[in-house]
């Protein structure tokens, strides 16, 4: 039966003003101490990602090492919150990081275009959990969203939530393809509404993926939703974040926006494949005082 949901109304959104409040972001300047401090932070709230059709056992295998051995010569570096792979590799990343604390992420409902039929979509998710993932990130059907077909939406999510058999849900909305911040504040309280355990801009595979104005939209979505309820969700900016300045200003505008409750991997991470190599130079940098070649790290 699906869930009477057509009268949402979120706030409307001040384009002008979000992207005024988010380019302040910014500008802010972190040093020393501090600078070490969100380096380190930013490194343990990472999914270490790779999602390409020409995945490997041996690729993912790579992946899952580095996830877990950042740099041999730098001791003590927290290690990264997940590895996030393709359903059909989720035995392979389970086994590799077995007994490090890292989490295995799979995406599914027909990643990344979301394009299937929602028993196919559920019967992909279970697999992902019967294969060991942890964590499932799951795309919304843009196409649905965006024809006003919010119950279907709802009731798709809440079913692949309950297809999680309790593991983690983050809910791709693929901002890119959502045209306006009113959008994405609408579909952030849809996801929320339906059951997600966090929500998430992008796939990575469209363009625009993750922008500071765009998730700052969403963190307002979350803030908002935990002052009515109580309950907090989760947030994962992916695509386009590959520098540690930039991670470390989202990590300032989510302190600011949210709170420092929500400067751990159970609320926050970053989606990113490349983002680590450019943590690890500043952290380098930092100890040592000069920056390392990046032929030095692993790609994976």
């Amino acid at each position: 039966m699906s869930t009477p949901i057509l009268d949402l109304r979120s706030p409307p959104i001040d384009q002008v003003g979000v992207e005024e409040r988010a380019a302040k972001f910014r500008t802010r300047s972190i040093k020393k101490d501090s600078k070490m401090q969100a380096l380190r932070m930013a490194l343990g709230l990472i999914d270490l990602t790779t999602l390409e059709g020409r995945d490997t056992a041996g690729k993912v295998r790579q992946m899952c090492y580095k996830a877990a051995h950042l740099h041999e010569e730098l001791p003590g570096l927290p290690h990264v919150a997940a590895v996030c792979v393709y359903p059909a590799m989720v035995p392979v990343a389970r086994k590799e990081v077995e007994g490090t604390g890292i989490y295995v992420a799979s995406v599914a409902t027909a990643f990344p275009s979301g394009q299937s039929d929602r028993q196919l979509k559920l019967q992909e998710t279970r697999i992902a959990v019967d294969n060991g993932a942890d964590e499932i990130d799951m795309v919304i059907s843009r196409g649905a969203f965006l024809r006003g077909e919010y119950s279907f939406v709802h009731d798709e999510i809440a079913a692949v939530k309950d297809a999680c058999q309790g593991r983690t849900l983050k809910v791709i909305l693929e901002t890119g393809e959502l045209c306006t911040l009113d959008n994405v504040r609408l579909a952030s309280d849809l996801a929320i509404l339906a059951g997600a355990d966090f929500i998430k801009t992008s796939t990575g595979k469209v363009s625009p993926a993750a922008t500071m104005p765009v998730t700052l939209v969403m963190l307002q979505a979350i803030k908002d939703h935990f002052l009515a309820t109580g309950k907090k969700v989760g947030m994962k900016p992916a695509g386009g974040i590959s520098d540690a300045k930039t991670a470390i200003q989202y990590l300032v505008m989510l302190q600011e926006t949210l709170g420092s409750d929500w400067l751990n991997r159970n609320l926050f991470r970053f989606g990113a494949s490349s983002l680590a190599n450019s943590l690890l130079l500043q952290i380098r940098k930092q100890t040592t005082g000069y920056y390392q070649s990046p032929d030095y790290f692993s790609i994976g």
